[in-house]
């Protein structure tokens, strides 16, 4: 399973009713360091199908949303569990530093 593209309409259904842990990737396409995590984020996501939901936001298209979460910073990246938030993390990383950021939340 890729990662998906969540928006103000799907928040609710695809991440707070969420039965297992959602990461959310708080981005923007003219962002360096996004580009640098995007595909590592979507291969998080096909590694993770079943044990990990993983999303998209985009802030200049949702940016109602990252208001609303407080995201003042991109890349950000936020855990999601039992609907509310775990864990966030601010700036691009290499993979090992965001698999342990969120292995303990599966």
């Amino acid at each position: 399973m890729s990662s998906i593209t969540i928006t103000g309409s799907n928040f609710e259904s695809e991440v707070l009713k969420s039965d297992i842990p959602v990461l959310i990737d708080f981005w923007a396409p003219w962002c360096g360091p996004c580009k640098m995590v995007g595909p590592v984020i979507d291969q998080i996501a096909a590694e993770n199908t079943g044990k990990l939901k993983v999303g998209k936001i985009n802030v200049d298209d949702e940016g109602a949303l990252a208001e609303q979460h407080g995201i003042t910073s991109i890349p950000t990246l936020v855990i999601y569990k039992d609907g509310k938030v775990a864990a966030q993390k601010s700036g691009a990383a290499p993979k090992n530093d965001i698999e342990t950021f969120f292995k303990s939340y599966l």
